[in-house]
This record gives C-alpha cells, sequence and structure tokens, in this order.
C-alpha cells in the first residue's frame, strides 16, 4: 500500500496550498515554511481577548477564539478563498486538526455539547456542494469528542455576496435570517458556534440569538481566522 502511494506522488505530487510548491512526505495541505508564516492570534484567554470583546453588548458569549488572523493580503485570505471557491476542504481538516490539538491540552471548551456550524443557505449549499467550514467541525468534533450537528440551524434567505461589501454595509445587512429548527434541540445546551472568518460578527450575531431564544443556552464561538 505504502509502494502505491509513493508512486502515486510521484506522478501526482501534493502542492502546498499556498506557495504550490511540492509537500514532503511529513507535510500536509501547507508546507513548513508557509505555516511558520501564518499570522497566528494566540489568544490565551478565550473569555477576554479582542473577539469575545468585540461582541459585547450584543450577544452573551462564554468564550471566543480564532486561529489566525485575517489580512487584505496575506496566506490566511489566500488559504481561505482556496476553501470557499476552489473545492479545497482539505484546508478545513488542516485548520480543524490544529486548533483541535491545541483545544484537546488547554481544555477551553470541554464544557460544550456539541458543535453547530453556521449554515449555508441551500441554493447556495447546492451551487458549492459543501459547507467550508463542515471539515473543519469534523475535526474539532474528534479532539473534542463532542458531535458536529449541522442541521440545528438554516438560514431562511439568502443575501447577496459579502465579499465586495464594505465593513459598514455587511454589519447592517438584514437580508439574512437564520431559523431554530427545533428549539429544544439546544434547550440547557453549551454551543460550540463555528465559522470560517469574523468581519463584523453580525452573522455569529444573528446565529447565536436564534440559539438563545431557547431556555439557558450558552454560547462559545470559534473560527478559522478573525479579521483585525
Amino acid at each position: 500500500m505504502k509502494v502505491l502511494k509513493d508512486l502515486f506522488r510521484l506522478f501526482y505530487p501534493e502542492l502546498c496550498a499556498n506557495c504550490e510548491n511540492q509537500l514532503t512526505k511529513n507535510e500536509n495541505v501547507i508546507c513548513t515554511f508557509c505555516r511558520h508564516d501564518l499570522p497566528l492570534t494566540n489568544f490565551k484567554d478565550y473569555s477576554e481577548n479582542k473577539i469575545s470583546k468585540s461582541f459585547y453588548g450584543r450577544i452573551n458569549v462564554e468564550k471566543a477564539n480564532s486561529l489566525l488572523f485575517y489580512r487584505k493580503e496575506g496566506i490566511t485570505k489566500k488559504l481561505i478563498h482556496k476553501l470557499k471557491y476552489k473545492g479545497n476542504e482539505e484546508i478545513g481538516s488542516f485548520f480543524g486538526n490544529w486548533l483541535g490539538e491545541i483545544l484537546k491540552e488547554n481544555k477551553e471548551l470541554s464544557t460544550i455539547d456539541f458543535i453547530i456550524p453556521v449554515p449555508l443557505h441551500h441554493k447556495k449549499l447546492k451551487q458549492r456542494g459543501y459547507n467550508q467550514v463542515s471539515k473543519f467541525g469534523e475535526r474539532l468534533s474528534f479532539y473534542l469528542k463532542k458531535p458536529f450537528v449541522e442541521d440545528v440551524l438554516e438560514r431562511n434567505f439568502t443575501s447577496k455576496t459579502q465579499t465586495f461589501k464594505a465593513r459598514f454595509e455587511r454589519f447592517n445587512n438584514i437580508d439574512t435570517k437564520f431559523q431554530l429548527k427545533d428549539i429544544s434541540t439546544v434547550k440547557n445546551k453549551h454551543i460550540l458556534l463555528i465559522d470560517d472568518v469574523i468581519t463584523t460578527g453580525a452573522t455569529l450575531e444573528a446565529c447565536a440569538k436564534e440559539l438563545q431564544k431557547s431556555e439557558n443556552v450558552k454560547v462559545s464561538i470559534l473560527t478559522m481566522a478573525y479579521t483585525e
């Protein structure tokens, strides 16, 4: 089996998702050089940091964190773009494994009951073929030993792409609505809500507010990246 795998790699070498140089046997998705260039947030306190504070006065968040900083130019933006629009779902798995290892050690989110992704509208899901945070969630589920559940929230209305909207416009966009399918599902639960990037936090806020319509719901937030 190993011989066949090595032969396959010889004719179809795996390339770094950022620089596109050939990966070595010990590298996965991103080469060592590019991995060291990724801008880690390194927030040690999950309850009091830039991300959790950005939700003050908006929603009650137990804990919040992101693996990376997201900037206008840089590796993070390129990788997230490939994940969302180029079908490279392994980037989500890569980030999930990385963050999962951290969470396994620090136990910061050990009290959650299950993991929920920000959902895509069914039309966009059909068009893209996948939710870009699904693989991320599956890997977090593996490390945290908590269920990853994708059908708790649904997006009722699809809005025009947010990519080219100004920050203020995105924050005030009211075209996107979320609905909790079964209010009893999250009753008395601590939910880990996940997404790819936090920009204004408006989408995560809307999801959290819908979840908190149920009784005694706690929400924590975790994403791949956070916009400074």
